[in-house]
């Protein structure tokens, strides 16, 4: 049995194109990891693969979830654990690909088994969140959990938050739950490739796409969800450009600083990308190369060189 290829980057650096070229090449089916691509609503504005490229090989949890639904991690695994054992029952290869790093922290370490912090707890630590800003709590977080809080970026506080809840409601770390978690994938059953572009032309490439987006229709996906009512925190939201592409739907900016926004935002999330993969991922493999087909033949390499 082939090993899985996990391929993580940034946005806008070519994972779907490599993946599709790999599935083409190896016999394999495309997996998909990426938080936002598990919507429906969002084709465009999430860069799905196109109609021709799910025609060509075989894709899976692509735009499968409604943008009215809270789609967790946890469902995400569970989903992408099927689709990886169906996969290899027709003797193919999983090729998993996608940009969200939790996902994949998920599939290789595992999620621990953490009890659900009150509605008290969790309300009181965003109050204070609002009112004293993440820096703070992430203080907080690295006098009880220093081991977190390393992890930990600052500013990132969703997972700030996350972690003070586990340790108000149980008096435990997070690190001590994580740390009893077994993986769901065994590290002997995949091989993990992550992209590397320079900075400025992936920056480049997202404001070329973003534009792009627009040309083909994104302002009418927005438009069609905002046209349904739903809550504004849902994480469908989330899509980079759609709060701003709605607030230029409101009449409250222009297309183009909507755009500019939109641009901003990717870049800015394509950073935290590369400092997920820098920390998070020092023993995948780094694909180096800017063009397809070097990556191409640098990934076979490496997935022959296991093999081997």
């Amino acid at each position: 049995m082939m090993r899985a290829l996990l391929i993580m980057g940034p946005t806008a650096s070519g994972k779907s194109a490599l993946a599709l070229r790999l599935a083409e090449d190896l016999g394999g089916e495309i997996v998909n990891a990426d938080s936002m691509q598990v919507y429906r609503d969002f084709r465009i504005l999430t860069a799905r693969p196109t109609s021709e490229e799910e025609a060509r090989v075989a894709h899976h949890l692509y735009g499968h979830i409604d943008a009215a639904e809270l789609y967790s991690v946890g469902r995400w695994l569970e989903d992408a654990l099927a689709a990886i054992a169906a996969i290899r029952a027709r003797g193919a290869v999983p090729i998993l690909v996608g940009g969200t790093g939790l996902y994949f922290r998920a599939l290789t370490q595992g999620l621990a088994d953490i009890p659900a912090a009150s509605d008290e707890t969790r309300v009181a630590l965003r109050e204070r969140a609002t009112k004293e800003g993440a820096p703070a709590l992430h203080a907080d977080l690295a006098r009880v959990d220093p081991q977190t809080a390393m992890r930990i970026m600052p500013n990132d506080a969703p997972r700030i938050l996350r972690a003070l809840e586990v340790w108000q409601t149980t008096g435990e770390s997070i690190s001590a739950f994580q740390a009893d978690t077994k993986p769901p994938l065994a590290q002997a059953d995949w091989i993990g490739l992550t992209l590397a572009p320079p900075r400025e032309a992936l920056y480049a490439a997202i404001n070329t796409r973003f534009d792009a987006m627009l040309a083909a229709g994104a302002l009418d996906e927005v438009r069609a969800f905002a046209a349904r009512n739903l809550d504004t925190e849902l994480p469908a939201l989330k899509a980079h450009g759609a709060p701003a592409l709605m607030a230029h739907l409101r009449g409250e900016i222009s297309l183009a600083d909507a755009a500019e926004i939109g641009k901003r935002d990717t870049r800015r999330y394509a950073k935290r990308q590369f400092t997920w993969i820098a920390n998070q991922m020092r023993d995948w493999s780094r694909l180096e190369s800017v063009d397809v087909e070097s990556r191409v033949a640098q990934a076979r390499s490496l997935v022959t060189e296991v093999a081997s």
